[in-house]
């Protein structure tokens, strides 16, 4: 692919994608240490001191806003666990341009947060749930409690009045492929949107456990529950939908190693310590927090994303160079 010029009227990466999605990482966290995501014992997080404040947080997200960027996620680790977060989502929530606030969170302490959130202005949720089995659930997230929590955030986003909410399974031989018929029931009878998503090598723990390709299961619960494409918009990011063809009911896949996405990427990344990650599957990265720290001007600042994004990588190569990337998963914004 060449490289094209950038386009002044909004922000576009060198090969002509327009990037209108930032995923914002507020801490790399967790309460949970799923088995794709983050090993257990892991303890290499960042220090509190490099993280982005909310002050410095917004003026990113503004800069992007200015730039033509109107979808945010926050994201971790798990956001929730970083104090205030709701005040956080209201800040981001009032910036001009930005028109879509939603979240990815585990959803094990929802249940106290969703009517807040809701209120601060986050409109969808992603909950993580890769089964409906309490003991499969334990073994993934080396967590007892991590299945009734997330349940009780279900019924609590619900209450709080959010939709649509997706649930993200994380599909995995041997672990949870068996259930996934079951998971689209449950999601179906209780209206949430469902995502499978295959198992990307971010990391020595996501690398062990390999990916599952998509490509015959999304076959055949085709034929089962009667699916056909979905036409309506379903969010900003790399799902592709279906729905059933007599009823709402939606299921969307993610499939990043067996039918990659990437030349419609849309989105950039930003953990919690302002590094921007321009690809999930590559390293090219601008480092923000000392531009920041060292008092950068707004002009500035959008300069840099530009210069930045126009470096965007073309595509990953999870498939040629698996071992690649070593971070986790929980270290790069979601």
């Amino acid at each position: 692919m060449g490289i094209v010029g950038s386009n002044s009227a909004g922000l576009t990466d060198g090969f002509g994608r327009a990037i209108r999605y930032l995923r914002v990482g507020v801490t790399d966290r967790c309460d949970l240490r799923c088995t794709y995501c983050m090993p257990k014992g892991f303890k290499g997080f960042e220090e509190p001191e490099h993280w982005l404040t909310f002050e410095e947080i917004e003026r990113v997200v503004g800069a992007f806003a200015k730039l033509g960027v109107s979808r945010v996620r926050l994201t971790g680790g798990e956001p929730l666990l970083r104090r205030n977060i709701a005040d956080l989502a209201q800040r981001l929530g009032a910036l001009t341009g930005i028109d879509d606030l939603s979240m990815t969170t585990n959803g094990t302490t929802l249940a106290k947060h969703a009517q807040a959130l809701r209120h601060a202005g986050v409109r969808r949720l992603n909950i993580s749930l890769d089964s409906l089995s309490k003991a499969c659930v334990t073994e993934i997230t080396g967590r007892e409690d991590a299945f009734d929590r997330v349940m009780q955030g279900l019924e609590a986003a619900q209450a709080a009045g959010f939709a649509p909410i997706k649930i993200n399974m994380v599909v995995m031989s041997g672990v949870n492929d068996a259930e996934i018929a079951d998971m689209v029931k449950f999601c179906l009878q209780r209206g949430f949107v469902l995502r499978l998503i295959e198992t990307m090598p971010v990391g020595e723990t996501a690398r062990q456990i390999g990916s599952m390709p998509l490509t015959q299961i999304l076959e055949d619960l085709k034929q089962r529950f009667v699916l056909v494409p979905e036409i309506m918009p379903m969010g900003g990011g790399p799902a592709r939908y279906w729905r059933q063809a007599h009823g709402h009911g939606q299921i969307g896949v993610i499939t990043p190693i067996s039918q990659h996405f990437c030349e419609t990427c849309n989105r950039v990344r930003l953990d919690v310590s302002g590094t921007l990650y321009l690809c999930l599957g590559q390293d090219d990265t601008l480092e923000l927090r000392p531009l920041l720290r060292a008092g950068i001007s707004d002009t500035e600042l959008s300069e840099v994303i530009k210069d930045a994004v126009l470096k965007k990588p073309w595509r990953h190569e999870f498939n040629d160079k698996p071992e690649k990337i070593v971070r986790f998963m929980s270290q790069t914004g979601g």
